[in-house]
């Protein structure tokens, strides 16, 4: 069984830390990596730029990447940034970014203050099944992240596409 929260991955890193992916599958006796599929500029779909409040056609910066858990494919994530955050940045390299995108993006004045997370369960797609190594219409686990600034302004729209199988989505809330 494999236990995901989701707070690591909204907080910055500290100096020389692990990215939370890493840290995550090594606290599990797992080695956690990540393949950079591209790094694009283009028009995101329509829920991701309602999502990022831009307006239709606008540009944004998409980071598309497989997770692997061993070697693995568990997972495809793809990152959407509104261009003016990312253009001239490291969110616009196809490299690793050294903290991870959320440390990048904290030092650039956009720390996550909320963050808004669907989830819906689907059949993955042939495209989706070849990239994660498995049968076309196998479940999958779609999480769709929008992340804002205590201002309210979204600055990072995530799409995550998992294999379903032995994953487990634990979250605490705390009502303030």
């Amino acid at each position: 069984m494999w236990i995901v929260s989701s707070l690591p991955y909204l907080s910055p890193r500290q100096e020389g830390q692990m990215d939370a992916w890493s840290e995550e599958a090594a606290q599990a006796g797992h080695v956690g990596t990540q393949r950079i599929r591209a790094v694009v500029t283009d028009a995101p779909p329509a829920d991701v730029a309602s999502a990022l409040g831009l307006r239709s056609a606008a540009a944004a910066v998409v980071r598309r990447r497989t997770m692997l858990l061993d070697d693995r494919p568990v997972e495809l994530t793809d990152s959407w940034y509104p261009e003016r955050i990312a253009a001239g940045t490291a969110l616009a390299s196809p490299e690793k970014i050294k903290g991870g995108a959320v440390t990048l993006l904290a030092d650039l004045g956009y720390a996550v203050h909320e963050a808004r997370e669907d989830i819906t369960f689907r059949a993955a797609t042939a495209d989706e099944a070849s990239e994660l190594e498995i049968p076309a219409g196998t479940p999958v686990i779609t999480l769709f992240r929008t992340c804002l600034t205590a201002e309210g302004e979204p600055f990072e729209a995530s799409v995550m596409v998992m294999v379903a199988e032995n994953r487990h989505l634990r979250y605490r809330l705390k009502a303030s």
